[in-house]
């Protein structure tokens, strides 16, 4: 067999041979027979999400964003280490449906959502992230007709960006979310349609590997002058964050330093602690949460603990 390079961190070697969940990939390969395998350590996942658990607040929940890994067996996994699930389309709702997820532990973001999409995660008591006034009443209308009152967060696109990210979702014109300056009277529309008014939803990049640009960011969301801070004062549940944590993906890169951000995001809401009644805050993450526990191998994909599964198509 050709050497493929040194085994991935976290992962164990039998033999010189990379293992995982105790089985080296040879036998699973073999297991599976002719045809790709994924694989994906389960250890890996709960170990990442513990050492996440232990550098952010205490008050602060996690969700995982389902488009990382919508895997039924890795949702099912998930749902005993998250507190909630982020969605970006009407497949994935069905997917967390036919996996057992309470909807309610459910929350919906992206633009381009389709009426029979809102319809039924209204229905489902699904929280919508909601990306533009038309979106809002659009998902007014369809509430009245199922004489429901729906669940609603703003997802505000802030006037700031997340530097270093991969993908810049805020600091001007974005397809994603509601301008700050016209987040209040949204909020005061909805409230007074009788919505459930959740919260707000900022997401400002993804894939950022500088703890300090984090940090930064974090200031900016959760400070006195923060977007979400100028959307409704005094008795607002407080944002959901989709922080944009990166993984390295290429050898030089390293880490940033989880304990540091989460440090830094306490002194953030204790700062702010006044500013919304409900202190319930949480952090979206996908791939941080799942990507660095599976390993591609250049023939049979490895993905789940000894979990076996094809991909979905």
């Amino acid at each position: 067999m050709k050497p493929l390079g040194p085994i991935p961190a976290g992962f164990a070697a039998i033999n010189g041979e990379l293992a995982i969940g105790g089985k080296v990939a040879s036998a699973l390969v073999a297991e599976a027979g002719a045809t790709p395998l994924f694989v994906y350590s389960r250890d890996l996942i709960r170990q990442r999400v513990a050492r996440l658990r232990a550098a952010l607040p205490e008050r602060v929940a996690i969700h995982y964003a389902v488009k990382a890994n919508p895997y039924a067996p890795v949702l099912k996994e998930m749902a005993t280490l998250v507190d909630g699930f982020d969605i970006a389309s009407g497949g994935e709702l069905a997917i967390l449906r036919e996996a057992g997820i309470d909807p309610a532990l459910v929350s919906f973001a992206g633009p381009g959502k389709r009426d029979e999409e809102l319809r039924a995660a209204i229905a489902a008591g699904v929280t919508l992230n909601l990306e533009s006034e038309a979106e809002a009443e659009r998902a007014l209308r369809i509430a009245g007709k199922l004489a429901l009152s729906p669940r609603l967060a703003i997802r505000v696109n802030p006037d700031f960006e997340l530097r270093g990210s991969g993908m810049k979702m805020g600091g001007g014109a974005k397809p994603f979310g509601i301008d700050a300056d016209r987040v209040p009277a949204l909020a005061r529309r909805i409230i007074a349609a009788g919505a459930q008014w959740r919260g707000f939803h900022i997401f400002a990049g993804s894939q950022a590997l500088s703890a300090d640009a984090l940090i930064e960011a974090q200031a900016q969301h959760a400070g006195a002058g923060g977007p979400a801070g100028r959307g409704k004062r005094g008795g607002a549940p407080a944002p959901q964050h989709g922080w944009g944590f990166g993984i390295p993906i290429l050898r030089g890169m390293s880490h940033w330093i989880s304990k540091r951000v989460g440090q830094a995001l306490a002194k953030a809401l204790e700062d702010c602690r006044r500013r919304f009644r409900k202190k319930h805050r949480c952090v979206e993450l996908g791939r941080y949460l799942v990507g660095e526990a599976g390993y591609i191998h250049p023939h049979n994909r490895p993905q789940a603990e000894p979990w076996r599964g094809f991909p979905r198509h």
